[in-house]
């Protein structure tokens, strides 16, 4: 009895010659459309080998549509911002980097035009045209985007692959002095005196500063209940919301000397300015000695 002949198994794909001399190798894709490789070989084994790979790639179920990647960055980045329900201060500050860093470079690519190469040589030039801390923001929000993209299968591989590049390493900023602080709520005048004193000595940002309200300040402890705050965003609007962290929520304790001008202000009417000058710094108590919100925020409520 003769016995069966081999099972030979399905050829994968077509390989053909060109008029040029060189190979083309085409196939039919999982989804079922045709694709034919990105370029041509110099031989029929090249053009099977690359057939090979990618029926390879097919039955470990880890083929991707070559043509996914081809998603311009600006809408895929603009997409990327509105899918997220980003904070508006975020939104604000991530619109800046895009429009100002990101844009003019990789705006007008698609998703798998951008390299690794062309990332370091985009940072490389904006290190040379910016600050190192904007750039790392910068970096930090493109490889973002980008990872959303490997996520959603349009790339195999995140490009952004430079070490540390995304970490902010700023200099530290230099510290007023309490003499510098007091010449300075002597130059802002009786209005203002009370927020630059809060700003120097309760560590309050800028921020919860522009939404402390009357009803912000304890009398009775010298305090100030912080529940909000006010940012302000690139084109001068501010956006009202919870402080920028849930600790942020908090009861800071003021300095003692602190008490006549919180009550002048809660009582509606500013404390003169009788002693903003630079010497209302040697006349002030030892709790002021340091601008810093320790001198006042680490003591508990006042016992009755």
């Amino acid at each position: 009895m003769a016995g069966r002949k081999p099972h030979r198994r399905r050829e994968f794909g077509t390989v053909r010659k060109l008029a040029s001399g060189r190979w083309q190798a085409r196939y039919i894709g999982p989804d079922g459309q045709r694709y034919t490789a990105p370029e041509t070989f110099e031989t029929r084994s090249g053009a099977q080998d690359w057939l090979n790979l990618v029926r390879a790639d097919t039955e470990r179920n880890v083929w991707r549509d070559p043509d996914a990647g081809a998603v311009n960055f600006e809408k895929y980045a603009l997409r990327w911002m509105e899918e997220r329900g980003l904070a508006l201060t975020t939104v604000d500050r991530y619109d800046g980097l895009l429009r100002l860093h990101l844009l003019p470079t990789f705006g007008g690519k698609d998703l798998d035009e951008i390299t690794p190469p062309s990332v370091r040589t985009w940072r490389a030039e904006r290190l040379k045209a910016t600050g190192a801390t904007t750039v790392a923001k910068s970096y930090r929000l493109l490889k973002g985007i980008l990872q959303t993209a490997v996520d959603d299968d349009l790339l195999r591989s995140n490009p952004c692959r430079i070490k540390g590049a995304g970490k902010e390493e700023a200099d530290e900023r230099p510290t007023a002095t309490v003499e510098q602080v007091f010449d300075l709520v002597g130059a802002m005048g009786p209005r203002w005196r009370l927020m630059v004193l809060l700003g120097a000595l309760a560590s309050l940002r800028p921020e919860e500063l522009a939404e402390l309200r009357r009803h912000s300040v304890d009398i009775d402890e010298c305090a100030l209940r912080v529940t909000h705050a006010s940012p302000e965003l690139t084109n001068g609007s501010r956006v009202t919301g919870d402080p920028k962290t849930r600790a942020g929520k908090r009861t800071v304790y003021l300095p003692d000397f602190l008490l006549p001008d919180c009550a002048a202000t809660s009582s509606g009417s500013p404390r003169r300015d009788r002693t903003a000058s630079s010497s209302s710094a040697r006349k002030a108590p030892p709790s002021a000695a340091r601008p810093s919100a320790a001198s006042g925020a680490r003591r508990g409520p006042r016992s009755a």
